[in-house]
C-alpha cells in the first residue's frame, strides 16, 4: 500500500466516525482505520496517540457535535419548548451518529481538561434551560441526571432494539418527555414554558 497523500487527524477521526456509525466504536481499530485509509497502521501514529488517542479525538469531536446540537434546539427557547426541543435533538443525534454518541462516552484514564470542560459545557447549557423551573440548586442537580438518564436509557434501548412491543416508539418517546417536563413542573414553578 502507498501512503495516502494528504492524510492528516480530522480526516483519520471522520473516517474512525463513519465506521463506528455504520459498525459501533467497538469496531473501530487501527488496522481497520488503516485498511479503509489505504496506509499501514504505522503511518496513523504519525497523527494520533494510537487506539486511546484516537478515541479521545472520537469524543471531543461528538461532544463539540453533541454541544452545538443542544445550543441549537435550546436557542430562543425557554421552558418547556426549550426542554423538549433539547430531548427531540439529542435523540435524533443519536439516531444520526450511534457511533460517535457512543464515542462521547469514552472515559480517559487520565484527567482530560479538554473532555472535561466539553461535558460542563453540556451540562451548563442544560442548567441553565432547567432553571426556568425555579429548582433549587440540588434539584437542578437532579433534573439533570434525570434529563440524561432519559435520553442516554431510551436511545440505547432503542439502538439494540430494546422496544419490541408494537406501540410507536416516537410515541413512547413523546409520552416520557411529557411526563418529565410535568415532573419539573410539579418541582418549581415555571417561567416561559
Amino acid at each position: 500500500m502507498s501512503p495516502r497523500i494528504g492524510l492528516n487527524l480530522q480526516m483519520i477521526v471522520q473516517t474512525a466516525i463513519a465506521i463506528a456509525d455504520e459498525h459501533g466504536v467497538q469496531a473501530v481499530t487501527l488496522a481497520v482505520l488503516a485498511q479503509q485509509l489505504k496506509v499501514r497502521s504505522p503511518s496513523l501514529y504519525n497523527h494520533i496517540d494510537g487506539l486511546p488517542g484516537l478515541r479521545r479525538e472520537m469524543a471531543l469531536a461528538g461532544l463539540h457535535q453533541l454541544k452545538e446540537t443542544v445550543m441549537i434546539a435550546a436557542v430562543g427557547r425557554a421552558g418547556d419548548m426549550a426542554i423538549r426541543e433539547i430531548f427531540r435533538a439529542y435523540l435524533n443525534f443519536v439516531r444520526k451518529h450511534p457511533g460517535l454518541y457512543e464515542a462521547t462516552l469514552y472515559v480517559p484514564e487520565q484527567p482530560d481538561e479538554q473532555l472535561e470542560q466539553l461535558h460542563q459545557n453540556i451540562l451548563d447549557l442544560v442548567i441553565q434551560v432547567l432553571s426556568a423551573y425555579h429548582l433549587t440548586d440540588e434539584q437542578l442537580i437532579h433534573a439533570t441526571r434525570g434529563l440524561r438518564s432519559v435520553l442516554h436509557g431510551f436511545s440505547s434501548l432503542e439502538r439494540s432494539n430494546g422496544f419490541a412491543l408494537k406501540e410507536d416508539v416516537d410515541e413512547s418517546f413523546e409520552w416520557i418527555l411529557n411526563v418529565y417536563v410535568q415532573g419539573l413542573k410539579a418541582m418549581g414553578t415555571t417561567t416561559g414554558a
